[in-house]
């Protein structure tokens, strides 16, 4: 196997990998508000499962910024995976500091919103690319 071939089996992994992680997330956001909408209309009980779901996917943001550079992703890709995982942290701020609250689920329906549109950008992205390197 050539050099070249076994860098575009490597950039065709990453891109694969990369959205994967992307859909993933948009799922598990997904997953998570709607174990919060179960904590605030069913039972209360919910939140703990709440707490400790992010603990799965609140780090899928860096390895999708590690895939971004091994599937040769645009900057801006790069920098939206920054961005979500800011929004993550920036979560536990709102739901532990004193006043913020209100803003955790608008930052919810963001963070959807920005790796919903993340998913979309990285699959019309790597189809684009992967035509290049077909």
């Amino acid at each position: 196997m050539s050099n070249e071939t076994t860098v575009n089996v490597r950039v065709k992994v990453g891109r694969f990998i990369f959205l994967g992680l992307a859909g993933l997330f948009v799922l598990c956001v997904t997953i998570q508000i709607f174990i919060a909408g179960m904590a605030v209309f069913t039972n209360a009980s919910y939140w703990r499962y709440h707490v400790v779901f992010v603990r799965i996917f609140e780090l899928f943001p860096i390895l999708m910024l590690i895939f971004s550079f091994l599937g040769r992703l645009s900057k801006a890709l790069r920098w939206w995976c920054v961005a979500i995982f800011i929004l993550i942290y920036a979560q536990y701020f709102t739901a532990h500091f004193p006043g913020a609250g209100a803003f955790h689920p608008v930052m919810a329906a963001v963070l959807f919103s920005v790796s919903l549109l993340v998913f979309v950008k990285a699959k019309r992205s790597v189809s684009a690319r992967e035509a290049k390197l077909s």
